[in-house]
């Protein structure tokens, strides 16, 4: 910094004074004023504004200041000046950088506070996340100097790129328009931080499960209950083997702590030379508004969240939002562990401006404390000048709907994590040129190493499917995929997993996982395997609640095998819940139809006082009557088990009507059966469909998208 007497006129237009008309003319013809002693930032190199962006087409707050901020520039320069002198050991603040326009801003002009009219970027997890994959990351020219620009969040935006101050600057204007309690910082941070490197971070997406801790149920004691028998088992042979297990579980811990630390020095990142003097910016959040309950860092780069705490940040020099500048007057040895985010005590925290939200923690006097009190007279001019910061000169901040749904600069954005990918999609736009959009607007990929060579399984995630389709895990390992579908589709699915191998066809392994209480006939699960099929059921009217069917296989045919002729089966188990109503002898459990035997099994229920159920059992019988052509059922083709020896037998002709009835419900079950397999088919070519040509649904809202 220098300070020169430049007319402010002359410092504002700059060369545009001499191409531009309109206002600029009227800015060289305005009268001229005393020369002020205005300080301006001394660069290392001549100002070029940012490619893209024509100065002469900024609004004029950018490219000029009035008096009121002319006044504030002065004044935090007098404060650089006094800090300077008192602290010589500590870095330059930054204070007033200059925009795109080449013109001094103060830094809290830059922040303009706005509410955007998506609810999603109300919270600030989902600000922080479009703010990072919106832009693109630039280092910083110098990674231990502040930057001599900062440019307005609405340029930032235009660019859709930036340094960290940038990002940091727009993230907090985002986030003190929805109300919270933000500001942005300037400190010290590692290399990995301040470079953006995530390969050496868990991805968040993967979060570990915790486990659950079994919560002991204590039992009842009843008055009157029969003791049980003593234990006899020897008190020191137990405590030797609870010593034991314990004494395991010690060297297991111990040998798996040897080991991550092991792996924590094998991918140790080399040392740093500049380790503490890496200038990086971020955002602090403060407890009190929006609910927020305590503290914490948002890195502005990447999206994620952490605490006040966090190693990866080293240190503080100052902090700002739109209303007032603050000195961390903490010492940073440790880092940002001990540091206390009190802005009203001004012992830790040295605000620029007496205007401050914060409450105040007065300072007791000391011994000298007149001798410090000089220049009343230039004090009490100071007071009666109004130094409260001006609004800012940012226009406000207009995201259009298109923007926010590209959500990455070039349409897809890949973040390497340890042993993780990540990929960003936009909305609405196909990934392959030529091809129709998919919906896939992020996808997670997990590696068995560092290099990201072998991938071990997949997660896709997708919007606006008109299939209600949202996700998608392919398990690479064992070739398994499964689909996730909201609520709506036809049939009720809820999940589908299957082979990769052979995603659409039929007789394969898959397992179909149905929304409860939407399907009219009850089901649930349905499990299909190349000769078998199951399915589970809930609250029918007739407490069927599971069949189980084995096929066996088709005769060798030449040519292509034609799945559309059903599987001969073989066997056919249904299995119901009990009927009160009935008696436990009448009332069947399961059916099990061996089909190719041509025999008919029938378990009833157990009553509470058996240990064993009744059952019957049918052989098909292959003498027919002459006259009705229906089949006799001689008696030796009939074997039953009755427990209740007491209770009198079934006659021949209600055992010849059960016998009937039981052929009826077989060959309803077979008609089931090929149904089920012919709805699986359809399905599985309904899926082919929407997976080669999918559709996207768009709102009605959506006036261009509608129009084409």
């Amino acid at each position: 910094m220098v300070e020169e007497s430049v007319p402010v006129a002359d410092e504002v237009a700059g060369d545009d004074v001499q191409e531009g008309e309109g206002e600029e003319e009227e800015i060289v013809e305005k009268p001229q004023s005393p020369p002020k002693r205005v300080w301006v930032l001394e660069t290392k190199k001549p100002f070029k504004p940012p490619e893209g962006i024509k100065v002469r087409d900024l609004p004029a707050s950018y490219r000029k200041n009035t008096d009121k901020e002319q006044l504030i520039i002065e004044y935090a320069e007098n404060f650089r000046r006094q800090y300077v002198h008192l602290y010589r050991d500590r870095k330059p603040l930054l204070l007033s950088p200059v925009n795109e326009a080449g013109v001094q801003k103060f830094v809290c002009s830059t922040i303009r506070p706005t509410l955007l009219p998506y609810k999603t970027l109300w919270d600030y997890d989902q600000a922080a996340s479009f703010v990072a994959d919106y832009l693109s990351f630039e280092p910083l020219p110098s990674p231990t100097d502040v930057p001599e620009q900062l440019f307005s969040p609405t340029t930032v935006l235009k660019l859709q790129k930036g340094n960290c101050f940038d990002f940091s600057v727009l993230l907090c204007s985002l986030l003190i328009g929805c109300g919270y309690n933000a500001y942005v910082v300037c400190g010290y941070a590692t290399r990995e931080t301040c470079s953006m490197d995530e390969t050496r971070e868990p991805c968040p997406l993967l979060k570990t499960e915790e486990k659950k801790e079994e919560q002991k149920v204590e039992v009842e004691k009843k008055k009157y209950t029969v003791k049980p028998p003593k234990d006899l088992t020897s008190k020191y042979l137990a405590k030797m083997e609870e010593r034991r297990i314990k004494q395991e579980a010690d060297e297991a811990a111990k040998r798996k702590a040897e080991e991550e630390a092991r792996i924590a020095e094998l991918e140790k990142p080399p040392p740093d030379d500049l380790n503490g003097l890496r200038v990086h910016a971020w955002v602090l959040v403060l407890h009190g508004k929006r609910e927020v309950p305590e503290n914490f860092f948002i890195e502005a780069l990447t999206g994620q969240t952490y605490s006040t705490s966090h190693s990866s940040y080293q240190g503080i020099e100052s902090l700002w939002n739109h209303k007032n500048y603050w000195v961390c007057m903490q010492v940073g040895s440790n880092g940002c562990k001990d540091m206390v985010f009190d802005l009203g005590d001004c012992t830790r925290w040295e605000f620029m401006f007496p205007q401050t939200e914060q409450p105040q923690l007065l300072v007791p006097d000391q011994e000298g404390a007149d001798d410090l009190m000089q220049n009343e007279e230039d004090e009490e001019q100071l007071d009666d000048r109004d130094i409260d910061i001006p609004p800012s000169y940012v226009k406000p901040i207009t995201i259009t709907p298109a923007e926010y749904e590209s959500r990455c600069p070039t349409g897809c954005k890949t973040i390497f994590y340890k042993k993780a990918k990540v990929e960003k999609f936009a909305e609405y736009r196909p990934r392959n040129p030529g091809m129709p959009p998919d919906g896939l607007v992020q996808k997670l990929s997990v590696y068995d190493d560092n290099e990201w060579t072998v991938c071990n399984w997949t997660r896709e995630w997708y919007h606006h499917r008109k299939d209600f389709l949202y996700e998608r895990e392919h398990d690479k390992v064992t070739g398994y995929v499964t689909e996730h579908f909201y609520p709506g589709r036809e049939s009720a699915m809820k999940d589908h997993t299957y082979l990769a191998m052979s995603p659409f066809s039929p007789e394969t392994e898959r397992t179909m996982l149905f929304y409860r209480n939407v399907r009219v006939d009850g089901l649930t699960t349905r499990i299909e395997k190349p000769q078998e099929l199951t399915e589970h059921y809930e609250n029918r009217p007739d407490r069927l609640y599971f069949r189980h069917v084995t096929f066996t296989r088709r005769a060798k045919t030449f040519g292509p095998s034609d799945t559309k002729i059903s599987r001969p089966i073989e066997t056919i188990t249904e299995k119901y819940g009990r009927d009160p109503s009935k008696p436990a002898d009448a009332d069947i459990a399961e059916l099990l139809f061996h089909v190719g035997e041509e025999r008919i099994h029938v378990t009833y229920h157990r009553d509470e006082n058996r240990i064993a159920p009744s059952y019957r059992e049918f052989h098909k019988s292959k003498v027919f009557d002459d006259k009705t052509s229906e089949p006799l059922l001689p008696p030796e083709n009939v074997s039953s088990f009755q427990v209740d020896h007491t209770a009198p037998q079934a006659k021949h002709l209600e055992t010849y009507q059960t016998y009937m009835s039981l052929i009826k419900r077989e060959e309803q079950a077979k008609k089931i059966i090929h149904n089920i397999e012919s709805e699986i088919v359809e399905f599985l070519n309904l899926r082919q469909s929407e997976e080669a040509r999918p559709q996207l649904e768009v709102s009605h809202y959506d006036t261009q998208r509608n129009d084409d």
